[in-house]
Protein backbone atom coordinates (compact mmCIF):
# COMPACT_ATOMS: atom_id res chain seq x y z
CA UNK A 1 0.00 0.00 0.00
CA UNK A 2 1.28 3.20 -1.24
CA UNK A 3 1.46 6.20 1.25
CA UNK A 4 -0.97 8.69 1.87
CA UNK A 5 1.31 11.31 1.53
CA UNK A 6 5.08 12.52 1.21
CA UNK A 7 5.71 11.93 5.15
CA UNK A 8 9.58 11.72 6.19
CA UNK A 9 9.99 8.01 7.16
CA UNK A 10 12.55 7.25 9.75
CA UNK A 11 13.29 4.15 11.94
CA UNK A 12 12.37 5.45 14.77
CA UNK A 13 8.91 6.20 13.64
CA UNK A 14 8.18 2.67 13.11
CA UNK A 15 9.89 1.63 16.78
CA UNK A 16 7.92 0.55 19.49
CA UNK A 17 9.50 1.21 23.19
CA UNK A 18 8.86 -0.35 27.04
CA UNK A 19 9.89 2.28 29.44
CA UNK A 20 11.36 0.67 32.52
CA UNK A 21 11.73 2.11 36.36
CA UNK A 22 14.77 0.36 37.48
CA UNK A 23 13.89 0.20 41.12
CA UNK A 24 10.97 -1.24 40.78
CA UNK A 25 11.30 -4.04 37.60
CA UNK A 26 13.28 -6.89 38.74
CA UNK A 27 15.75 -7.01 42.06
CA UNK A 28 18.73 -9.83 41.07
CA UNK A 29 21.20 -9.57 44.38
CA UNK A 30 18.44 -9.82 47.13
CA UNK A 31 18.46 -6.32 48.47
CA UNK A 32 14.86 -5.42 47.99
CA UNK A 33 15.34 -2.78 44.99
CA UNK A 34 15.32 -3.60 41.47
CA UNK A 35 19.02 -3.15 39.40
CA UNK A 36 20.11 -3.07 35.61
CA UNK A 37 21.14 -7.16 36.12
CA UNK A 38 17.92 -7.62 36.71
CA UNK A 39 17.02 -5.70 33.74
CA UNK A 40 19.56 -8.03 31.99
CA UNK A 41 17.75 -11.16 32.98
CA UNK A 42 14.69 -10.03 31.80
CA UNK A 43 15.72 -9.33 28.10
CA UNK A 44 14.03 -12.11 26.74
CA UNK A 45 10.96 -10.86 28.43
CA UNK A 46 11.21 -7.76 26.58
CA UNK A 47 12.30 -8.93 23.21
CA UNK A 48 8.99 -11.31 23.12
CA UNK A 49 6.77 -8.75 23.88
CA UNK A 50 7.36 -7.13 20.26
CA UNK A 51 9.59 -3.46 21.17
CA UNK A 52 13.10 -2.33 19.30
CA UNK A 53 13.21 0.47 22.26
CA UNK A 54 14.18 0.33 25.52
CA UNK A 55 14.15 3.30 28.01
CA UNK A 56 15.49 3.06 31.12
CA UNK A 57 14.62 5.86 33.82
CA UNK A 58 17.58 7.21 35.75
CA UNK A 59 20.64 4.86 37.58
CA UNK A 60 23.04 7.42 38.35
CA UNK A 61 24.16 7.73 41.79
CA UNK A 62 21.71 9.75 43.49
CA UNK A 63 20.84 10.44 47.03
CA UNK A 64 17.12 9.53 45.80
CA UNK A 65 15.30 12.03 46.97
CA UNK A 66 13.01 12.12 43.77
CA UNK A 67 14.14 8.49 43.15
CA UNK A 68 17.03 9.17 40.69
CA UNK A 69 16.19 12.29 39.13
CA UNK A 70 18.32 14.21 41.75
CA UNK A 71 21.79 13.17 39.82
CA UNK A 72 25.02 13.45 42.00
CA UNK A 73 26.93 11.91 39.53
CA UNK A 74 25.74 11.99 35.42
CA UNK A 75 28.41 10.05 34.79
CA UNK A 76 28.65 6.85 37.09
CA UNK A 77 26.20 4.31 38.19
CA UNK A 78 24.71 4.26 41.92
CA UNK A 79 25.36 1.05 43.43
CA UNK A 80 22.17 0.33 44.22
CA UNK A 81 21.81 -0.50 40.70
CA UNK A 82 25.00 -1.69 39.91
CA UNK A 83 28.05 -0.56 38.02
CA UNK A 84 29.19 0.91 34.22
CA UNK A 85 29.82 -3.02 33.31
CA UNK A 86 26.31 -3.56 34.18
CA UNK A 87 25.63 -1.09 31.71
CA UNK A 88 27.57 -2.34 29.30
CA UNK A 89 26.38 -5.92 29.33
CA UNK A 90 22.58 -4.13 29.36
CA UNK A 91 23.86 -2.13 25.96
CA UNK A 92 25.08 -5.62 24.61
CA UNK A 93 22.26 -7.49 25.59
CA UNK A 94 19.89 -5.13 24.10
CA UNK A 95 21.66 -4.55 20.75
CA UNK A 96 22.88 -8.57 20.37
CA UNK A 97 18.98 -9.08 20.50
CA UNK A 98 17.90 -5.95 18.02
CA UNK A 99 16.73 -3.27 20.38
CA UNK A 100 18.07 -0.11 21.40
CA UNK A 101 18.85 1.77 24.66
CA UNK A 102 17.74 4.99 25.22
CA UNK A 103 18.25 6.53 28.89
CA UNK A 104 16.82 9.44 31.04
CA UNK A 105 18.98 12.60 31.25
CA UNK A 106 18.02 15.53 33.58
CA UNK A 107 19.76 18.70 32.32
CA UNK A 108 16.95 20.91 34.43
CA UNK A 109 18.58 20.22 37.53
CA UNK A 110 20.70 17.97 39.53
CA UNK A 111 21.16 16.47 43.44
CA UNK A 112 22.31 19.51 45.93
CA UNK A 113 24.74 16.75 46.71
CA UNK A 114 26.44 17.17 43.36
CA UNK A 115 29.98 18.66 43.74
CA UNK A 116 28.93 21.20 41.40
CA UNK A 117 26.29 22.69 43.80
CA UNK A 118 28.22 21.87 47.14
CA UNK A 119 30.87 23.85 46.06
CA UNK A 120 28.27 26.34 44.51
CA UNK A 121 26.76 26.51 48.05
CA UNK A 122 29.80 26.70 49.93
CA UNK A 123 31.25 29.94 48.84
CA UNK A 124 29.78 33.33 46.13
CA UNK A 125 33.55 32.95 44.58
CA UNK A 126 33.30 29.42 43.99
CA UNK A 127 33.32 28.92 39.71
CA UNK A 128 30.84 26.84 40.05
CA UNK A 129 28.35 29.58 41.92
CA UNK A 130 26.84 30.26 38.03
CA UNK A 131 25.86 27.10 37.64
CA UNK A 132 22.88 27.76 39.26
CA UNK A 133 20.51 30.22 39.66
CA UNK A 134 20.52 32.66 43.04
CA UNK A 135 18.51 35.92 43.89
CA UNK A 136 18.68 38.18 46.52
CA UNK A 137 15.76 38.25 49.50
CA UNK A 138 12.97 40.31 49.20
CA UNK A 139 12.09 42.37 51.74
CA UNK A 140 8.44 42.69 53.97
CA UNK A 141 6.89 45.48 55.48
CA UNK A 142 8.67 44.52 58.72
CA UNK A 143 12.41 43.91 57.48
CA UNK A 144 11.59 40.18 56.82
CA UNK A 145 13.48 38.27 54.62
CA UNK A 146 11.09 37.32 51.42
CA UNK A 147 11.73 34.95 48.41
CA UNK A 148 12.41 36.74 45.60
CA UNK A 149 8.85 35.86 43.87
CA UNK A 150 5.51 33.84 44.58
CA UNK A 151 5.94 31.31 42.42
CA UNK A 152 5.08 27.82 43.64
CA UNK A 153 7.37 24.83 43.19
CA UNK A 154 6.40 21.81 41.54
CA UNK A 155 6.53 19.76 44.90
CA UNK A 156 4.71 21.90 46.49
CA UNK A 157 5.84 25.44 49.19
CA UNK A 158 7.90 28.22 47.13
CA UNK A 159 10.32 27.97 44.34
CA UNK A 160 13.19 29.34 46.17
CA UNK A 161 15.23 28.25 49.61
CA UNK A 162 16.96 30.19 51.55
CA UNK A 163 20.62 29.99 52.08
CA UNK A 164 21.55 31.71 55.09
CA UNK A 165 25.83 31.27 54.90
CA UNK A 166 25.48 33.50 51.42
CA UNK A 167 22.38 35.33 52.10
CA UNK A 168 20.18 34.47 48.99
CA UNK A 169 17.97 32.33 47.95
CA UNK A 170 18.65 29.33 45.19
CA UNK A 171 15.74 28.77 42.88
CA UNK A 172 14.55 24.33 42.60
CA UNK A 173 11.33 23.73 40.63
CA UNK A 174 10.84 20.95 42.12
CA UNK A 175 12.50 19.31 45.80
CA UNK A 176 14.38 21.69 47.45
CA UNK A 177 17.38 19.21 47.11
CA UNK A 178 16.78 19.66 42.99
CA UNK A 179 19.02 22.86 42.73
CA UNK A 180 18.58 24.09 38.94
CA UNK A 181 21.06 24.24 36.76
CA UNK A 182 21.73 27.81 35.04
CA UNK A 183 21.35 27.52 31.12
CA UNK A 184 21.88 31.07 30.57
CA UNK A 185 25.72 30.22 31.79
CA UNK A 186 27.43 28.32 28.65
CA UNK A 187 29.65 26.65 31.18
CA UNK A 188 26.51 24.32 32.31
CA UNK A 189 25.53 23.78 28.86
CA UNK A 190 28.86 22.22 27.95
CA UNK A 191 28.91 20.12 30.86
CA UNK A 192 25.59 19.16 29.84
CA UNK A 193 26.39 18.41 26.12
CA UNK A 194 29.98 16.83 27.56
CA UNK A 195 27.56 13.83 29.41
CA UNK A 196 25.35 13.11 26.54
CA UNK A 197 28.56 12.54 24.38
CA UNK A 198 30.07 10.42 27.44
CA UNK A 199 26.93 7.81 27.27
CA UNK A 200 26.52 8.10 23.07
CA UNK A 201 30.15 7.02 22.48
CA UNK A 202 29.76 3.77 25.25
CA UNK A 203 27.33 2.60 23.07
CA UNK A 204 23.61 4.57 24.44
CA UNK A 205 21.24 4.98 21.19
CA UNK A 206 19.88 8.36 23.02
CA UNK A 207 17.68 10.12 25.70
CA UNK A 208 14.16 10.81 27.00
CA UNK A 209 14.95 14.25 27.96
CA UNK A 210 13.47 14.84 31.60
CA UNK A 211 11.69 18.55 31.78
CA UNK A 212 13.23 19.79 28.93
CA UNK A 213 11.15 22.60 28.39
CA UNK A 214 12.14 24.38 31.41
CA UNK A 215 15.59 25.05 30.53
CA UNK A 216 15.23 28.77 29.68
CA UNK A 217 13.15 30.75 32.49
CA UNK A 218 11.70 34.51 32.56
CA UNK A 219 15.04 36.06 34.20
CA UNK A 220 12.97 39.02 35.25
CA UNK A 221 11.58 36.46 38.00
CA UNK A 222 8.39 38.55 38.77
CA UNK A 223 5.15 37.59 40.82
CA UNK A 224 2.78 35.87 38.89
CA UNK A 225 -0.72 36.36 39.55
CA UNK A 226 -2.36 34.96 42.33
CA UNK A 227 -5.41 32.97 41.15
CA UNK A 228 -6.11 30.74 44.30
CA UNK A 229 -5.85 33.03 47.14
CA UNK A 230 -6.00 30.47 49.69
CA UNK A 231 -2.26 29.75 48.67
CA UNK A 232 0.63 32.51 49.16
CA UNK A 233 2.21 31.04 46.17
CA UNK A 234 1.20 31.04 42.58
CA UNK A 235 1.72 28.25 39.63
CA UNK A 236 3.63 30.02 37.37
CA UNK A 237 4.70 27.68 34.32
CA UNK A 238 3.99 30.54 32.00
CA UNK A 239 7.50 32.01 33.31
CA UNK A 240 9.58 28.92 33.22
CA UNK A 241 8.16 26.60 30.94
CA UNK A 242 9.45 27.73 27.04
CA UNK A 243 11.20 30.59 27.71
CA UNK A 244 12.86 33.05 25.51
CA UNK A 245 16.10 30.96 24.76
CA UNK A 246 14.33 27.64 25.05
CA UNK A 247 14.65 26.72 21.23
CA UNK A 248 18.22 27.70 20.87
CA UNK A 249 19.33 25.53 23.69
CA UNK A 250 17.19 22.63 21.66
CA UNK A 251 19.23 23.04 19.01
CA UNK A 252 22.18 23.19 20.35
CA UNK A 253 21.32 19.36 21.80
CA UNK A 254 19.79 18.37 18.80
CA UNK A 255 23.28 19.29 17.00
CA UNK A 256 24.98 16.98 19.28
CA UNK A 257 22.10 13.78 18.93
CA UNK A 258 22.65 13.90 15.28
CA UNK A 259 26.54 13.40 15.17
CA UNK A 260 25.39 10.15 16.79
CA UNK A 261 22.20 9.60 14.64
CA UNK A 262 20.83 9.30 18.28
CA UNK A 263 17.27 8.85 18.78
CA UNK A 264 15.25 11.86 21.40
CA UNK A 265 12.05 12.25 23.22
CA UNK A 266 11.63 15.33 25.31
CA UNK A 267 9.04 15.27 28.23
CA UNK A 268 7.06 18.49 28.35
CA UNK A 269 4.71 19.39 30.77
CA UNK A 270 2.37 22.47 30.70
CA UNK A 271 2.27 22.67 27.20
CA UNK A 272 -0.57 22.26 25.18
CA UNK A 273 0.22 24.41 22.08
CA UNK A 274 0.91 22.34 18.92
CA UNK A 275 2.26 25.34 17.66
CA UNK A 276 4.60 25.35 19.90
CA UNK A 277 5.82 21.84 19.62
CA UNK A 278 5.86 21.56 15.99
CA UNK A 279 9.06 24.13 16.20
CA UNK A 280 10.47 21.25 18.72
CA UNK A 281 9.71 18.29 16.23
CA UNK A 282 9.93 19.65 13.04
CA UNK A 283 12.28 18.23 10.59
CA UNK A 284 13.75 20.87 9.61
CA UNK A 285 15.22 22.42 12.97
CA UNK A 286 16.60 19.22 14.31
CA UNK A 287 15.87 19.69 17.92
CA UNK A 288 14.21 16.36 18.98
CA UNK A 289 12.52 13.76 17.57
CA UNK A 290 9.36 14.12 19.42
CA UNK A 291 7.83 15.25 22.65
CA UNK A 292 5.96 14.03 25.23
CA UNK A 293 3.32 15.76 25.92
CA UNK A 294 0.69 15.79 28.56
CA UNK A 295 -2.90 17.22 27.20
CA UNK A 296 -4.23 13.67 27.15
CA UNK A 297 -2.48 12.07 30.47
CA UNK A 298 -3.80 15.21 31.84
CA UNK A 299 -6.83 14.76 31.11
CA UNK A 300 -8.19 14.38 35.20
CA UNK A 301 -6.59 16.54 36.57
CA UNK A 302 -6.84 20.36 37.02
CA UNK A 303 -4.08 22.98 35.47
CA UNK A 304 -3.29 23.92 39.56
CA UNK A 305 -2.12 20.38 40.82
CA UNK A 306 -2.46 16.59 39.59
CA UNK A 307 -4.22 16.18 42.63
CA UNK A 308 -7.20 18.92 41.92
CA UNK A 309 -10.07 16.72 40.60
CA UNK A 310 -11.42 17.21 37.01
CA UNK A 311 -14.26 15.19 35.10
CA UNK A 312 -13.28 13.91 32.07
CA UNK A 313 -15.32 12.40 29.09
CA UNK A 314 -14.87 9.80 26.62
CA UNK A 315 -15.70 12.56 23.68
CA UNK A 316 -12.86 15.07 25.38
CA UNK A 317 -10.58 12.09 25.23
CA UNK A 318 -10.71 11.43 21.34
CA UNK A 319 -10.75 15.21 20.76
CA UNK A 320 -7.68 15.59 22.40
CA UNK A 321 -5.84 12.89 20.40
CA UNK A 322 -7.85 14.00 17.23
CA UNK A 323 -5.92 17.62 17.62
CA UNK A 324 -2.60 15.91 18.14
CA UNK A 325 -2.84 13.36 15.23
CA UNK A 326 -4.49 15.65 12.70
CA UNK A 327 -1.67 18.72 13.80
CA UNK A 328 1.28 16.41 13.42
CA UNK A 329 0.27 14.86 9.89
CA UNK A 330 -0.42 18.33 8.42
CA UNK A 331 2.86 19.87 10.03
CA UNK A 332 5.37 17.21 9.13
CA UNK A 333 5.50 16.41 13.28
CA UNK A 334 5.22 13.19 14.97
CA UNK A 335 4.11 12.36 17.99
CA UNK A 336 4.95 10.06 21.53
CA UNK A 337 1.91 8.10 22.48
CA UNK A 338 1.53 7.03 25.81
CA UNK A 339 -1.03 6.44 28.30
CA UNK A 340 1.26 5.06 31.16
CA UNK A 341 4.58 6.29 32.95
CA UNK A 342 6.52 6.26 35.91
CA UNK A 343 4.37 9.26 37.38
CA UNK A 344 1.14 9.04 36.81
CA UNK A 345 -1.40 6.03 37.97
CA UNK A 346 -2.35 2.98 36.02
CA UNK A 347 -4.83 3.40 33.19
CA UNK A 348 -7.27 0.56 34.20
CA UNK A 349 -7.63 2.34 37.33
CA UNK A 350 -7.64 6.40 36.05
CA UNK A 351 -9.82 5.94 32.83
CA UNK A 352 -12.10 2.88 33.63
CA UNK A 353 -14.57 1.73 36.03
CA UNK A 354 -13.14 -0.38 38.95
CA UNK A 355 -15.55 -3.41 38.10
CA UNK A 356 -12.80 -6.25 38.66
CA UNK A 357 -14.79 -8.44 36.02
CA UNK A 358 -13.81 -5.80 33.54
CA UNK A 359 -10.33 -5.14 34.09
CA UNK A 360 -9.07 -7.41 31.13
CA UNK A 361 -10.84 -6.39 28.35
CA UNK A 362 -10.61 -2.72 29.88
CA UNK A 363 -7.02 -2.67 29.44
CA UNK A 364 -7.22 -4.26 25.97
CA UNK A 365 -9.27 -1.27 24.94
CA UNK A 366 -7.16 0.95 25.77
CA UNK A 367 -4.07 -0.60 24.46
CA UNK A 368 -6.32 -0.47 21.31
CA UNK A 369 -7.37 3.03 21.26
CA UNK A 370 -3.61 4.68 21.74
CA UNK A 371 -1.80 1.43 19.46
CA UNK A 372 -3.02 2.31 16.54
CA UNK A 373 -2.55 6.16 16.67
CA UNK A 374 0.20 7.87 14.36
CA UNK A 375 3.32 8.38 16.23
CA UNK A 376 5.97 6.09 18.01
CA UNK A 377 4.55 3.79 20.82
CA UNK A 378 5.77 3.79 24.61
CA UNK A 379 4.82 0.71 26.91
CA UNK A 380 5.32 1.29 30.61
CA UNK A 381 6.37 -1.62 32.62
CA UNK A 382 3.35 -3.70 33.64
CA UNK A 383 0.87 -2.01 31.67
CA UNK A 384 1.45 -4.75 28.97
CA UNK A 385 -0.40 -7.09 32.08
CA UNK A 386 -3.20 -4.73 32.70
CA UNK A 387 -1.82 -3.67 36.31
CA UNK A 388 -3.97 -1.69 38.09
CA UNK A 389 -3.35 0.65 41.02
CA UNK A 390 -2.56 0.15 45.05
CA UNK A 391 -5.27 -1.07 46.70
CA UNK A 392 -7.33 1.78 48.14
CA UNK A 393 -7.57 0.38 51.04
CA UNK A 394 -3.97 0.76 51.71
CA UNK A 395 -3.11 4.59 53.80
CA UNK A 396 -0.89 7.44 52.76
CA UNK A 397 1.80 5.90 55.33
CA UNK A 398 2.40 3.44 52.30
CA UNK A 399 3.36 5.99 49.92
CA UNK A 400 6.52 7.19 49.06
CA UNK A 401 6.73 9.95 46.73
CA UNK A 402 8.10 12.96 47.55
CA UNK A 403 5.34 14.69 45.79
CA UNK A 404 2.47 12.77 47.40
CA UNK A 405 3.99 13.53 50.39
CA UNK A 406 5.08 16.90 50.41
CA UNK A 407 1.41 18.02 48.93
CA UNK A 408 -0.21 16.35 51.55
CA UNK A 409 1.98 17.86 54.09
CA UNK A 410 1.22 21.58 53.13
CA UNK A 411 -2.76 20.88 53.09
CA UNK A 412 -2.00 19.82 57.02
CA UNK A 413 0.29 22.64 57.58
CA UNK A 414 -2.51 25.14 55.88
CA UNK A 415 -5.13 24.05 58.12
CA UNK A 416 -7.39 22.06 55.26
CA UNK A 417 -10.74 21.03 55.96
CA UNK A 418 -11.31 17.24 56.77
CA UNK A 419 -12.94 17.54 53.07
CA UNK A 420 -10.44 19.45 51.44
CA UNK A 421 -8.18 16.41 52.88
CA UNK A 422 -10.14 13.69 51.65
CA UNK A 423 -10.26 15.16 48.44
CA UNK A 424 -7.04 14.68 48.03
CA UNK A 425 -6.68 11.91 49.44
CA UNK A 426 -9.14 10.45 47.32
CA UNK A 427 -7.40 11.69 43.84
CA UNK A 428 -4.22 10.75 45.18
CA UNK A 429 -5.64 6.91 45.37
CA UNK A 430 -5.85 7.32 41.70
CA UNK A 431 -3.10 9.51 40.17
CA UNK A 432 0.26 9.37 42.82
CA UNK A 433 3.28 8.08 41.36
CA UNK A 434 3.41 5.48 43.68
CA UNK A 435 1.10 3.34 41.95
CA UNK A 436 3.06 3.15 38.68
CA UNK A 437 6.26 1.90 40.65
CA UNK A 438 4.79 -0.97 42.98
CA UNK A 439 7.51 -4.07 42.46
CA UNK A 440 6.65 -5.81 38.93
CA UNK A 441 4.92 -9.15 39.84
CA UNK A 442 6.70 -11.42 37.87
CA UNK A 443 5.02 -14.80 38.90
CA UNK A 444 2.87 -15.67 42.10
CA UNK A 445 5.66 -16.72 44.52
CA UNK A 446 6.57 -14.94 47.59
CA UNK A 447 6.77 -11.11 46.89
CA UNK A 448 5.54 -11.53 43.38
CA UNK A 449 9.33 -12.93 41.54
CA UNK A 450 10.46 -9.12 41.93
CA UNK A 451 12.91 -10.04 44.95
CA UNK A 452 13.41 -12.38 47.50
CA UNK A 453 13.26 -10.07 50.36
CA UNK A 454 11.02 -7.76 51.04
CA UNK A 455 11.08 -5.05 48.59
CA UNK A 456 11.65 -1.36 48.89
CA UNK A 457 7.66 -0.49 48.00
CA UNK A 458 4.98 -3.40 49.01
CA UNK A 459 4.20 -5.33 46.62
CA UNK A 460 -0.11 -5.25 45.48
CA UNK A 461 -1.47 -8.18 46.68
CA UNK A 462 -3.13 -9.14 43.31
CA UNK A 463 -0.18 -10.25 41.87
CA UNK A 464 -1.04 -14.17 42.23
CA UNK A 465 -3.82 -13.17 39.64
CA UNK A 466 -1.85 -11.31 37.51
CA UNK A 467 1.59 -11.40 36.86
CA UNK A 468 4.10 -11.97 33.65
CA UNK A 469 4.38 -15.93 34.43
CA UNK A 470 0.83 -16.30 33.83
CA UNK A 471 0.37 -14.37 30.93
CA UNK A 472 3.06 -14.52 28.44
CA UNK A 473 1.63 -18.40 27.37
CA UNK A 474 -1.90 -17.30 27.72
CA UNK A 475 -3.06 -16.37 23.89
CA UNK A 476 -6.40 -14.66 25.15
CA UNK A 477 -3.68 -12.61 28.07
CA UNK A 478 -3.42 -8.08 27.86
CA UNK A 479 0.84 -9.16 27.49
CA UNK A 480 0.01 -11.26 23.84
CA UNK A 481 -2.88 -8.90 23.16
CA UNK A 482 0.00 -5.97 23.54
CA UNK A 483 1.87 -8.70 21.37
CA UNK A 484 -0.40 -8.39 18.44
CA UNK A 485 -0.76 -4.97 18.15
CA UNK A 486 2.89 -4.74 18.27
CA UNK A 487 2.70 -7.35 15.31
CA UNK A 488 0.19 -5.90 13.37
CA UNK A 489 2.31 -2.10 13.40
CA UNK A 490 5.19 -4.25 11.84
CA UNK A 491 2.91 -6.22 9.28
CA UNK A 492 0.30 -3.20 8.42
CA UNK A 493 3.09 -0.31 8.71
CA UNK A 494 2.09 1.58 5.68
CA UNK A 495 -1.55 2.08 7.01
CA UNK A 496 -0.71 1.71 11.28
CA UNK A 497 2.23 3.59 11.12
CA UNK A 498 2.11 5.91 8.26
CA UNK A 499 -1.64 6.27 7.43
CA UNK A 500 -3.37 9.30 7.62
CA UNK A 501 -5.59 9.66 11.20
CA UNK A 502 -9.72 10.69 10.69
CA UNK A 503 -11.59 10.80 13.29
CA UNK A 504 -15.10 8.55 12.55
CA UNK A 505 -18.42 9.82 14.64
CA UNK A 506 -16.90 12.16 16.50
CA UNK A 507 -19.85 13.73 17.97
CA UNK A 508 -20.43 10.20 19.75
CA UNK A 509 -20.31 10.43 23.18
CA UNK A 510 -19.32 6.92 24.20
CA UNK A 511 -17.59 5.18 21.19
CA UNK A 512 -13.97 6.26 20.29
CA UNK A 513 -13.52 5.30 16.38
CA UNK A 514 -10.93 6.17 13.79
CA UNK A 515 -9.55 5.34 10.67
CA UNK A 516 -6.05 5.12 9.38
CA UNK A 517 -6.10 5.52 5.80
CA UNK A 518 -3.29 4.77 3.16
CA UNK A 519 -3.51 4.72 -0.61
CA UNK A 520 -5.83 1.16 -1.30
CA UNK A 521 -6.14 0.38 2.19
CA UNK A 522 -8.08 1.35 5.50
CA UNK A 523 -8.05 0.50 9.01
CA UNK A 524 -11.27 1.09 11.27
CA UNK A 525 -10.54 1.01 14.78
CA UNK A 526 -13.22 0.98 17.49
CA UNK A 527 -13.04 1.74 20.66
CA UNK A 528 -16.33 1.20 23.36
CA UNK A 529 -15.70 3.83 26.33
CA UNK A 530 -18.50 2.47 28.57
CA UNK A 531 -18.65 0.06 30.99
CA UNK A 532 -22.50 -1.38 29.47
CA UNK A 533 -23.80 -2.03 26.54
CA UNK A 534 -23.69 0.59 23.59
CA UNK A 535 -25.69 0.82 20.54
CA UNK A 536 -23.15 2.01 17.65
CA UNK A 537 -24.88 2.71 13.65
CA UNK A 538 -21.57 2.65 11.60
CA UNK A 539 -21.35 5.92 9.48
CA UNK A 540 -22.45 4.39 5.98
CA UNK A 541 -18.85 5.31 4.18
CA UNK A 542 -17.13 3.16 6.62
CA UNK A 543 -19.23 0.39 5.89
CA UNK A 544 -17.13 -1.98 3.48
CA UNK A 545 -15.95 -5.33 2.58
CA UNK A 546 -13.02 -6.57 5.27
CA UNK A 547 -11.94 -8.58 8.19
CA UNK A 548 -11.21 -8.11 11.50
CA UNK A 549 -7.42 -8.44 12.49
CA UNK A 550 -8.32 -7.80 16.10
CA UNK A 551 -10.40 -7.70 18.76
CA UNK A 552 -10.38 -8.11 22.78
CA UNK A 553 -13.58 -10.17 22.56
CA UNK A 554 -13.55 -13.46 21.44
CA UNK A 555 -16.63 -13.87 19.08
CA UNK A 556 -16.81 -10.69 16.92
CA UNK A 557 -17.29 -11.77 13.43
CA UNK A 558 -17.35 -8.68 11.03
CA UNK A 559 -19.62 -5.47 10.62
CA UNK A 560 -23.31 -4.75 10.50
CA UNK A 561 -25.10 -1.46 10.34
CA UNK A 562 -25.70 -1.61 13.55
CA UNK A 563 -23.34 -2.96 15.71
CA UNK A 564 -23.99 -3.63 19.57
CA UNK A 565 -20.78 -3.46 21.57
CA UNK A 566 -20.21 -4.94 24.60
CA UNK A 567 -18.59 -3.40 27.52
CA UNK A 568 -15.29 -1.94 26.81
CA UNK A 569 -15.54 -3.49 23.26
CA UNK A 570 -12.45 -2.76 20.91
CA UNK A 571 -11.45 -4.00 17.55
CA UNK A 572 -9.74 -3.28 14.58
CA UNK A 573 -11.00 -3.95 11.10
CA UNK A 574 -9.10 -3.65 7.86
CA UNK A 575 -10.30 -3.25 4.01
CA UNK A 576 -9.24 -1.72 0.91
CA UNK A 577 -11.09 1.77 -0.46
Amino acid sequence: MAQWTDVHRAWWKEASAYHIYPASFKDSNADGVGDIPGIVSKLDYIKKLGVEIVWVCPCYKSPKVDMGYDISDYTDIDPQYGTMDDIKQLIEGLHSRGMKLIMDMVPNHSSDQHEWFKSAKASKDSPYRDYYIWRKPKVGKHGEKLPPNNWQSLFSGSVWEYDEKSDEYYFHLFATEQPDLNWENPKVRQEIYDIMRFWLTRGVDGFRMDSVNFLSKDLSFQDAPITEPSSKYQHASAYYCMGPRIHEFLMEIGKILKEYNAFSVGEMAYLYDPTEIIKIVSSERNELNMVFQFELIDIDRSFSHRYTPKKWTPREFKDISNKWQVFMQENDGWNALFLENHDWGRSVSRFLSDRPDLRKVGAKMLATFIGFQSGTLFVYQGQELGLANMPKSWPLEKYKDVETINYYKQLLDDGASQAVLDSAMSEIKKKARDHARLPFPWDASQFAGFSMVQPWMDVNPDYKDCNAAMQVDDPSSVFNYWRSILELRRKYKDVLVYGKFELVDPLNMEVCAYRRVCGSGTALVVTSFSDSFVLWKIPPETFRPGKVILSNYPDIKGLQIELGLRPYEAFVYIYNN
